[in-house]
């Protein structure tokens, strides 16, 4: 059982666990998904999510790790990618510059007043509020991305209530960014994440309260909220709700409140960042890749036998 793989004095993930991880999802996948920095570095989101949701919730002497932390100890153990560590930081960078060059697609979710707005924060300390979104899968329709990412953000289902013209669309830098619209839903409605260590909170704000304090400082709202995501959307958002007069805003007398509806509970190392303790740099080989791997191959036999513990001097 992967839970039962023991780990090392400092926490990390032992070679066994390792060399588990890499074959569950780096050794048995289409020949496609290998031939670029890019999609390896997605099959390795994949493996970290595994490792933190999976291995560390089982076994409690194991630490958790940043993705960068987690991605040093896999390209170690990996026979086939150790050559490339020297370059892991460009590696990152052009992975992070694709992934925010994907079309990403959600929903904005307005209560039964349309005074409220339904924001969802990111797991890790600091994270932002956003409209539940995420990026769209290759050759997926922007309503299908919208209907996947709210269920599994916040357990809502939008089959029957998302019209596909009813949306509202801007870019920040390259990524395109698609919110349809879903007014009226029920303030009492239940909300909660389906997957594990994603969303941290979902709560009902108010619009009134997410406008800017000042035109110069677009990411936080009058009271305080990080909205990066969601300040491009307010001023069409109110636009869109003064064309639907059947959908003006209800005035509620008092006021209808912000209100938290779905918290995860807090608990050690919950907090969404790994440990403040850093991964030894392995021993660096001078071979620079190129920017794809499309003669790339996996010899598993080669690992097991090359293998050797990344912290065996701890």
């Amino acid at each position: 059982m992967v839970g039962n793989t023991r780990a090392n004095s400092k926490g990390l993930p032992s070679q066994e666990l390792l060399d588990d991880l890499c074959s569950r999802f780096l050794l048995n996948v289409p020949k496609e998904d290998l031939e670029s920095f890019e999609r390896i570095l997605f099959l390795m989101e994949q493996a970290h999510w595994f490792y933190e949701d999976n291995s560390v919730e089982q076994n409690p002497s194991l630490r958790s790790l940043s993705f960068k932390e987690f991605t040093v100890l896999m390209f170690n153990n990996c026979a086939q990618l150790r050559p490339y560590i020297r370059y892991l930081d460009d590696i990152h960078r052009e992975f992070t510059d694709y992934k925010f060059s994907i079309p990403v697609s959600g929903a904005i979710i307005l209560d039964d007043t349309n005074e409220r707005c339904l924001l969802v924060k990111g797991w890790k300390a600091g994270s932002c509020w956003s409209f539940p979104r995420g990026k769209r899968g290759k050759d997926e329709e922007d309503d299908h991305v919208a209907i996947r990412e709210v269920e599994e953000e916040t357990g809502f289902d939008l089959r029957g209530l998302l019209k596909v013209g009813d949306h509202l669309e801007t870019h920040l830098g390259t990524q395109r960014l698609r919110l349809f619209i879903i007014p009226s839903v029920s303030a009492d409605t239940a909300f909660a994440p389906q997957t594990k260590k994603e969303i941290s909170e979902i709560a009902w704000h108010r619009l009134d309260e997410l406008v800017p304090a000042c035109d110069e400082m677009i990411t936080r709202s009058v009271n305080g909220l990080k909205l990066y995501m969601v300040a491009p959307f307010l001023k069409p958002l109110q636009t869109w709700l003064s064309t639907e007069p059947a959908l003006i805003a209800r005035k509620s007398d008092p006021p209808v409140k912000g209100t938290t509806v779905w918290k995860a509970k807090p608990s050690i190392g919950d907090g969404g960042e790994s440990s403040t303790s850093k991964v030894p740099e392995p021993k660096l080989v001078d071979n620079r890749p190129g920017k794809t791997f499309r003669n790339f191959r996996f010899d598993y036999a080669e690992i097991v036998k090359a293998a050797e513990s990344v912290f065996s001097a701890c």
